[in-house]
């Protein structure tokens, strides 16, 4: 009697299996899916400028300058003094 020949068919847990192991993973505390994270891949070579800081003179623009302060914008229109730009990268990658 000859030997029975192996199915050509392959399971579903090999083909899932196999499947899994093709696709890189993500990190999904970090990112929104693998295509943000390839985005991310992409931008990380980027360089960042420092904000350029303006100082007005009280007497300048007093309207602009009272708007600020009248919509609480003081900590907004202050450049941080230090950045993470991992995390810069990262949000615009998920963005």
């Amino acid at each position: 009697m000859a030997p029975k020949k192996l199915s050509a068919k392959r399971s579903r847990r090999d083909a899932a299996a196999e499947g899994t192991s093709a696709a890189p993973e993500f990190d999904s505390h970090r990112f929104r899916s693998a295509e943000h994270q390839k985005r991310f891949e992409a931008i990380k070579g980027w360089s960042f400028h420092k904000e350029r800081r303006v100082q007005l003179r009280e007497d300048e623009y007093t309207n602009f300058q009272e708007e600020i302060v009248r919509q609480h914008w003081t900590s907004l229109v202050t450049p941080m003094a230090k950045f993470d730009p991992e995390v810069v990268l990262e949000f615009y990658a998920n963005a």
